[in-house]
């Protein structure tokens, strides 16, 4: 323990805790202790385009994440997790840019306290962006990707 009474080690524990489990922070409470320890996640968009296009156009064609979950055709995730694109490593992609989808299809997995959970598309259409990586953790309400 340090001059302060807090305990480093502790800290050090929790710490390496929230990147195991990418959660973004954690708060413990005892009798005479209350500490939160959280970290800084860093959100990753990415854009796939079915055919090579220049950067300004696949700008064009998909609005930016942060007007994403403005968009009416946005997917929004349904809980905290990770996003999976595929059904395992190496396998194909349940969606790309320019994907045709119905209404029910699964479009992504996300994990979530180890349960795969299907994603479906909440209605047909087109799949005209793609907000999230394979692998990426995803918070409740982050846009996912646009159907329209």
């Amino acid at each position: 323990m340090s001059k302060s009474g807090v305990d480093q080690e502790l800290i050090r524990q929790l710490a390496a805790l929230l990147k195991e489990t990418e959660l973004s922070e954690i708060e413990i409470e005892t009798d005479n202790l209350k500490l939160r320890v959280s970290r800084q996640v860093q959100q990753v968009s990415a854009h796939f385009a079915a055919a090579p296009a220049a950067p300004a156009s696949v700008a064009a064609a998909a609005p930016a994440p942060a007007d994403a979950a403005s968009h009416p055709g946005a997917v929004a995730s349904p809980m905290v997790g990770t996003a999976y694109l595929a059904a395992e490593p190496g396998a194909a992609p349940f969606i790309a840019i320019g994907t045709t989808v119905k209404e029910g299809q699964t479009v992504l997995i996300i994990e979530a306290m180890k349960t795969m959970n299907h994603i479906p598309a909440p209605r047909a259409g087109k799949v005209t962006a793609i907000f999230v990586e394979d692998g990426q953790p995803v918070e409740f309400g982050e846009p996912l990707l646009v159907i329209e």
